[in-house]
């Protein structure tokens, strides 16, 4: 069965982190149409898009009784619009981060994809970066024991900032927060209690650029940090165990293959040789360490869970309480003052 998906928007996400991914599984699915309000005839020309219908009209792709999927890939404050139209259409749809801009708008949208008996669901692909697919495998492997803490790093060096004063959606947390929180509710689900810092540290005037946020399981503690001054990297993960250890530097590289243009299907697509370092004391007492090998990305199993979500009724790759978590928790972010405690009820 091929599913025929159509696509909300033709910028830089769409064209760069979905349809590379999606246009590689062409036994799972046919893009049929891309809207755009603005048309670029150039890109449109480009070889890779050939066979695709563009349209300035969504219309176009509402009334077309064989698309089953739209993704939406248009600016935030639009999100909610675009979904809850193509729900209405009777369509399935994956919608770009953030999923809404407010929880309730998610709330909204789930409950009318359970009316219609659709799907709806948040683009999450960095649960399939490699250095995050690895540290989850170690951690899964039982050898660090009981996880007491995980730091997770998303940094850059770039100290000069233009002022571009904007909304909250233009910041660090809605732009990055959102996936490395994300990760962690993969991991640990729901936290009793949140911790908050934002700043705005290059451009006082600019959306928040460095952030940290703590999330607190009982003895666990995860912690998520992002900024654009730090020049000496710190490990992209590093995790804590009553047994051990587990230390990985290196981020996921498809992004960087896809800035340069090397695709999905390329055999150096992503590769990555770095080991992660795990440290660990087993069941006798014996001292190990190993290098772990990274365990290949791929964003394009996004599109590999909604294809078997929706051709064998499997559950949706991102549970209804993560998405809602996230939000939350992203949203509660700008409604008090920073740094500041938050309980999760």
């Amino acid at each position: 069965m091929v599913i025929n998906n159509a696509f909300i928007g033709f910028g830089k996400s769409a064209t760069r982190y979905h349809l590379p991914y999606v246009l590689a599984r062409k036994d799972k699915f046919k893009v049929s149409y891309i809207f755009d309000n603005v048309r670029d005839p150039q890109k449109e020309k480009l070889t890779q898009y050939q066979g695709i219908e563009f349209t300035d009209c969504v219309e176009t792709i509402l009334n077309d009784p064989q698309v089953t999927l739209v993704t939406v890939c248009t600016p935030p404050d639009s999100h909610f619009y675009y979904a809850k139209l193509c729900l209405e259409h009777g369509k399935n749809v994956l919608v770009e981060k953030p999923f809404t801009p407010t929880l309730e708008e998610a709330k909204i949208l789930f409950a009318l994809a359970r009316e219609k008996n659709l799907l709806v669901t948040p683009y999450q692909n960095r649960r399939f970066d490699s250095c995050f697919l690895t540290i989850k495998q170690a951690i899964e492997s039982g050898k660090l024991g009981k996880i007491i803490e995980v730091e997770s790093h998303f940094d850059y060096f770039r100290p000069d900032a233009a002022p571009q004063p904007g909304s909250v959606f233009e910041g660090a947390f809605y732009g990055l927060g959102v996936h490395t929180l994300d990760q962690i509710l993969s991991l640990f689900g729901r936290p009793q209690q949140v911790a908050y810092h934002l700043r705005h540290l290059r451009q006082p005037g600019n959306p928040d650029d460095t952030f940290e946020a703590q999330l607190f399981y009982g003895d666990l503690k995860a912690i998520i940090k992002t900024s654009h001054l730090v020049k000496v990297p710190y490990p992209r993960f590093i995790v804590h165990g009553t047994k051990g250890s587990v230390v990985c530097y290196q981020i996921d590289q498809q992004e960087t293959c896809l800035k340069n243009g090397i695709m999905p299907d390329h055999p150096d697509f992503a590769a990555d040789q770095q080991c992660a370092l795990l440290d660990y004391i087993d069941d006798e007492g014996h001292s190990h360490t190993e290098q772990l090998p990274a365990v290949k990305g791929d964003y394009g199993r996004v599109y590999d869970a909604i294809y078997a979500t929706l051709t064998e009724g499997t559950a949706n790759y991102v549970s209804e309480q993560d998405a809602f978590t996230n939000l939350e928790i992203l949203e509660r972010a700008f409604h008090q003052p920073s740094p500041s405690l938050i309980s999760l009820s």
